[in-house]
């Protein structure tokens, strides 16, 4: 008998397991059972919500790579996907508005509308997007405003992400993420600052960072891009040293939108828009303390009514928003300073 089984055994290859992942499926199962009893049904054919807040992924146990090599690495890379639902709204960008209707072409109207861009190869949306321009300018925004207002699986990929030191294990992750983007499609891989890893090649680079950027070239437009028929992957990157990008990769994104300084409009009403806050945060502030009749101490800030906004503007040439941003905080905290001398003071005081 023992005879008899070991050749049944030798007969029978073995057969490799599927990996299923238990601890996926009962995490959408709850989520999807929780949402039908509260009335907001889930799109089960791709398994993505209607919103970034209630975005059901599907499991890793289907994933046509993961393997016992590439589990790790997909479990890696699975961190990296923004499941937080940022709230900016492309209306809350102020300025940039030749940049937003670029990146609402290229991301936002191909998925809103795909019956009008199928219909002529002419009219196929474009697969990648840079976003390049001087620092502070509102590219991470726009970044944000995508993850907001496309029903995508948005990864947001940086160089730790896809840099390992382990030999070999860098393509592999780049590999894997486009992998992982496939499988969650429709999907958005954001890479900022895309030049810290997709530099100029020449011979002074490491032959680990050759084959990384080689691997993420041919994953964004090689055979195994071109094979998929449903390849509804989207690339959007953000440089401030777009001279120092590799050509081939310039080739790839075949966007690019260059986001300048803000315009005296623009900054005029970036100035009123930080300043306004200080009233309407002042205003809620007032009304929920009238609501609870508290009685404890707070420090409140009054906006006042000289301003020139205008003159603000003109000063502020070749601003960027961050440093606008940073003029309103510097403004705001010079009013906070007299008050902790004042309590200095005090306390010092016998």
């Amino acid at each position: 008998e023992g005879t008899k089984i070991s050749n049944t055994s030798q007969r029978t290859p073995n057969k490799p397991k599927q990996i299923v992942d238990c601890r996926s499926l009962l995490h959408n199962a709850i989520q999807t059972a929780t949402n039908e009893a509260l009335g907001n049904p889930q799109n089960a054919s791709d398994g993505v919500a209607t919103s970034p807040e209630e975005r059901l992924l599907k499991p890793l146990g289907s994933f046509e790579m993961m393997s016992n090599e590439s589990r790790s690495l997909a479990a890696t890379i699975s961190q990296e996907i923004y499941m937080q639902n940022p709230n900016v709204k492309f209306s809350d960008i102020i300025g940039l508005e030749k940049a937003k209707k670029f990146v609402k072409e290229s991301v936002v109207y191909p998925i809103k509308y795909p019956q009008l861009f199928n219909s002529s190869k002419l009219l196929s949306p474009w697969k990648g997007l840079l976003l390049y321009g001087p620092p502070g300018t509102g590219k991470t925004m726009l970044a944000k405003a995508v993850a907001t207002n496309c029903n995508t699986t948005f990864f947001n990929i940086s160089a730790s992400s896809i840099v390992s030191k382990w030999r070999g294990d860098s393509e592999k992750l780049v590999r894997v993420l486009f992998e992982l983007a496939r499988h969650h499609a429709p999907s958005t891989i954001f890479i900022d600052e895309i030049d810290s890893i997709m530099s100029t090649r020449d011979a002074s680079d490491h032959e680990g960072s050759k084959r990384m950027k080689t691997e993420l070239l041919i994953q964004m437009d090689g055979l195994n891009a071109l094979d998929q028929v449903n390849n509804n992957v989207f690339v959007l990157a953000a440089s401030n040293l777009p001279w120092n990008l590799d050509v081939a990769l310039l080739r790839r994104l075949e966007k690019r939108i260059f986001v300048d300084l803000p315009g005296l409009e623009a900054r005029e009403n970036l100035f009123r828009h930080y300043f306004t806050d200080i009233d309407n945060d002042q205003n809620n502030k007032n009304n929920e303390e009238n609501r609870t009749s508290s009685t404890s101490t707070s420090c409140s800030l009054t906006l006042s009514e000289n301003i020139n906004f205008a003159k603000l503007a003109e000063l502020t040439d070749n601003y960027s928003g961050a440093d606008i941003y940073q003029i309103c905080k510097e403004s705001a905290m010079s009013t906070l300073r007299k008050i902790f001398n004042i309590l200095e003071e005090i306390e010092e005081s016998p």
